[in-house]
């Protein structure tokens, strides 16, 4: 079993050492450099990394750069700035690789107060009701941990190249008749700040882009 972990980082020096010493043993971390303006790239990269760089920016340009990148079986996605352990990615890989689901989600549970804003959890919830209506899943969370085969995620034929893209690959995964399950993990504050969900400006630019995939009309895409 090979398994890659697709990193998409800006400005997460801080966290990587962390993030990085928690990837599994034999697997390998795919750092995506999204433009930062510290040295996450060449941290990432002394610390035994593959540093790809990005410079489209956007965490869906970040996370697919990582995903084309990749040449494992599995593919794994995690945020790099230590808010998700990767240390608990083989437990949602067994649920893909025993053949129990395609795609697993980790539901993110907030472990210490301020983990998790409230404005963030409530455009999580009004997206996974809208979700819901969409495809029928009944998903709690849309978190960026997640696992699933490399060869099936590029038959998906994701597009969305902005915060649309988690969403979307939840979407297009229901489209193909995939089976997604999730999986309860802790939710850690964060190290430094959030470019997207730390204030109710990036929280509503996100929910404006994942309701634009919502809006999208019932397609499985080309192979990317």
């Amino acid at each position: 079993m090979t398994v890659d972990v697709v990193l998409p980082c800006l400005d997460e020096a801080e966290a990587l050492p962390w993030v990085l010493a928690r990837i599994p043993s034999g697997w390998r971390p795919i750092v995506v450099d999204n433009g930062s303006t510290d040295d996450s790239a060449a941290l990432a990269a002394r610390l035994g990394a593959t540093v790809v760089r990005e410079s489209r920016r956007g965490f869906g340009a970040a996370c697919h750069a990582g995903l084309l990148a990749s040449d494992a079986e599995f593919v794994c996605f995690c945020d790099c700035d230590a808010s998700l352990d990767p240390g608990l990615l083989p437990g949602l890989v067994a649920g893909v690789r025993d053949g129990s689901a395609d795609l697993v989600l980790g539901r993110r549970r907030p472990a210490a107060r301020g983990a998790w804003p409230a404005h963030a959890r409530a455009g999580n919830a009004a997206l996974s009701r809208l979700l819901r209506r969409r495809t029928g899943l009944r998903l709690r969370d849309l978190g960026p941990m997640r696992a699933a085969r490399r060869e099936a995620l590029l038959g998906l034929g994701l597009s969305d190249r902005r915060s649309g893209y988690p969403l979307q690959m939840v979407v297009r995964a229901s489209d193909a008749g995939w089976r997604v399950r999730e999986v309860d993990v802790p939710y850690l504050p964060r190290a430094g700040r959030s470019k997207v969900t730390g204030t109710w400006k990036g929280t509503w630019q996100a929910v404006r882009d994942m309701r634009r995939v919502l809006d999208e009309p019932a397609m499985v895409g080309e192979r990317a």
